[in-house]
C-alpha cells in the first residue's frame, strides 16, 4: 500500500454528495469511462495531487460538523490506500462515509481486495453513470440504475438493502414541486 492518494480535489461544506454537509475527496483514477461523466478530467490518474494519509485525515477532522464523501475519479482504483483512511476515519471520529463507485456491489462483494473496504463505508452508491437513463429528480445520483446501499445492513443480511432517508427523500420531493410550481421568482 502507498501511503499517498492521487486527489483531484478536495471540498468542504458540499450538500450534493450525500446528506447534510460534507467534505468530499475527488479520487482521481477512473477506468470506467462513462459517456457523459460529469469528471472525466477525473479519469486519468496523473491529473491527481499525491496527498498523505494523515493529511486526508487531518481535512476531515477539520470539518467538525461534516460527515465524508468518497468520490471521483473512483475511490476503488485506490481501493487499498482508501481503506486505510475510512479505517482511520472510522476509528478516529464519529462521521459517516458514503463512497461512489462504478462497481457494483456484488462484483465488490465477490472481490477479496474490493471489499475490505465495505466495513468502514455507511452508504454505497454503486454502478456506472449512464447517460440514457440519468434522471435529475433523483437524489444523490445521476442515473436510475444506481443505488445507494446501506453497507452495514447488506453485510449483516447478506443481500442489497437499499439505503432510505425518507425525511430526505420527502424534502427533496417538496422543493422539485415547490420551484417547478412557482412561476416567479424576486431577485
Amino acid at each position: 500500500m502507498n501511503n499517498n492518494i492521487s486527489i483531484l480535489d478536495i471540498i468542504h461544506d458540499t450538500t450534493v454528495d450525500g446528506p447534510g454537509f460534507r467534505t468530499a475527496i475527488y479520487a482521481a483514477g477512473c477506468t470506467h469511462l462513462c459517456k457523459g461523466c460529469h469528471n472525466s478530467h477525473s479519469w486519468n490518474i496523473d491529473n491527481g495531487k499525491g496527498y498523505s494519509i494523515d493529511s486526508l485525515l487531518e481535512e476531515v477532522k477539520e470539518a467538525e460538523f461534516a460527515n465524508v464523501t468518497f468520490t471521483g475519479g473512483d475511490p476503488f482504483m485506490q481501493v487499498e490506500e482508501f481503506t486505510e483512511l475510512a479505517r482511520r476515519i472510522k476509528s478516529e471520529t464519529d462521521k459517516d462515509i458514503w463512497c461512489y463507485t462504478g462497481y457494483i456491489y456484488e462484483q465488490i462483494i465477490r472481490s477479496e481486495r474490493l471489499s475490505r473496504i465495505l466495513p468502514y463505508i455507511d452508504v454505497l452508491v454503486d454502478g456506472r453513470y449512464v447517460e440514457s437513463l440519468k434522471d435529475e429528480s433523483l437524489i444523490f445520483r445521476g442515473s436510475s440504475n444506481q443505488r445507494l446501499i446501506d453497507v452495514e445492513k447488506s453485510l449483516k443480511s447478506a443481500t442489497v438493502v437499499i439505503w432510505n432517508n425518507r425525511r430526505i427523500e420527502l424534502s427533496h420531493i417538496h422543493m422539485q414541486n415547490k420551484f417547478s410550481t412557482t412561476s416567479h421568482i424576486a431577485i
